[in-house]
């Protein structure tokens, strides 16, 4: 019944089902733009089809994330209330223009577009929807510059116990944003394009309307590639400059105790139960030393080392975050990422040798294949988010000083909605699968399908 834990097992069920819909939102919204400016450029009623048909399905993967998302931000004056006390003036703003401008932009032009099909103009039907793709992405970028805020702090100043902006141009040019949005960005492509690929993939096999598919899958090949290549480039970006501003989130990744020069890679580390020794590991030399600075030599600093930095710094305690699962986490990103670009990459052979169904096999892989992108986003941000611990914002203000006291939200209240939302949101989440998996499975020249093809 211990509070702090129940409000961080909340807010971390919240977050993956939250951001389980995100990703394809972000790249479907975009996906579907191109179809239709296709449609509005050639006037190939097949790409309006294609358009109707796609964005049917990111209509509803849309509704579902904005409802996870409300919940999600009024976690932070209810669960964590002293958080919010301690950066509100910071952390707020840019959450507010996320909602009053991102979001309201987003939401009215859905509209628009949905109801707008023979209303409205060609050109402007078009516009709304390339409105609704860049206000999604917009809103990414906000919600994520309140969180390069927690993973490296500027712009601020510490008065009366309080962190409060001094700098709104550094806020929202942090250089946590270069490497983090991108590699978001491109995760979204990557999700709608293995979405697209693997639906696409299910009824060629079928030979449920081979035309339409075969045309999808051609698009999603290209799109799901250049996703899954990007993301690994802007990864690997973006690890650099983990090594430079949250060392001890590297090295949880790579399970390395002690400082190395050059530093290996990790294999597969096995430690002891204190957490800071290992017992056995397989590691490639010199190749971690290669990834944080391009070169074969330069120091990686390991955990021990750094938790006695950090105590030197900030005083006694504990300065390692949970080292099995931001390593495993890390692999399981790194595994997914890798396999995405394989896949979509023999997609993309196929489909420029004109022999999209040439391969039964890759048919009957990909729509398994959709799993991918949701296994590597949420290892991802479990990574992200649990290897930052033990502070909320990294440097100025610990976990355990970020809930509300106890004394105000007790661990029962906390454990009543933790249960109801796991519940309400698993419904809610079984019922926009179903959903999605019935109308991709309609066939597009069908507009009723029978009962029985679900």
């Amino acid at each position: 019944m211990d509070a702090l834990f129940l409000a961080r097992l909340q807010f971390a069920v919240t977050t993956v089902y939250h951001f389980f819909f995100v990703p394809l939102t972000l790249g479907l919204s975009i996906l579907v733009a191109i179809m239709q400016t296709i449609y509005f450029r050639t006037g190939d009623e097949a790409w309006k089809k294609h358009t109707e048909f796609w964005g049917k399905l990111f209509l509803i993967n849309f509704a579902m994330g904005v409802v996870t998302g409300i919940v999600q931000e009024f976690q932070f004056g209810m669960n964590w209330s002293e958080y919010s006390r301690f950066v509100g003036d910071i952390f707020g703003a840019p959450l507010a223009i996320e909602a009053l401008l991102a979001f309201f932009l987003e939401s009215t032009f859905l509209g628009v577009w949905f109801f707008g099909w023979d209303k409205l103009s060609k050109r402007v039907h078009l516009a709304a929807i390339w409105l609704v793709a860049i206000a999604s992405n917009l809103s990414a970028l906000w919600i994520l510059l309140a969180n390069s805020f927690m993973q490296q702090p500027v712009g601020y100043t510490l008065r009366n116990g309080r962190a409060e902006m001094t700098d709104f141009f550094a806020l929202a040019t942090n250089p946590n944003i270069w490497t983090q949005y991108p590699h978001v960005l491109f995760s979204g492509v990557v999700t709608a394009g293995f979405f697209v690929l693997g639906v696409s993939a299910w009824h060629l096999a079928r030979k449920s309307n081979p035309d339409f598919f075969r045309r999808a899958f051609q698009v999603a090949a290209l799109y799901a590639s250049i996703g899954a290549v990007m993301v690994i480039l802007v990864g690997h970006s973006q690890a650099q400059h983990m090594v430079q501003n949250q060392p001890m989130k590297m090295a949880a990744a790579e399970a390395l105790y002690q400082s190395q020069d050059p530093a290996s890679f990790s294999l597969l580390t096995i430690g002891d139960l204190s957490g800071r020794k290992e017992v056995f590991a397989i590691r490639i030399p010199d190749l971690l030393s290669l990834l944080a600075y391009n070169q074969f030599t330069g120091e990686v600093k390991g955990i021990n080392d750094l938790q006695a930095e950090y105590v030197k710094q900030y005083g006694p305690g504990d300065y390692a975050p949970p080292i099995p699962l931001i390593y495993w986490s890390f692999r399981g990103m790194v595994g997914a990422g890798f396999l995405m670009a394989f896949l979509a990459l023999v997609a993309l052979y196929f489909v420029l040798r004109n022999n999209v169904e040439g391969s039964r096999l890759l048919l009957r892989v990909l729509p398994w294949a959709i799993l991918l992108p949701y296994l590597a986003n949420t290892t991802g941000w479990l990574m992200t988010e649990l290897g930052r611990a033990p502070w909320i914002v990294f440097g100025l203000m610990k976990i355990d000083q970020a809930v509300s006291p106890a004394s105000v939200v007790s661990g029962v209240s906390v454990l009543i909605t933790l249960v109801l939302f796991t519940l309400l949101y698993g419904a809610l989440m079984a019922v926009t699968v179903y959903l999605l998996r019935r109308y991709a499975r309609v066939d597009p020249d069908i507009e009723t399908a029978p009962v029985g093809a679900y």
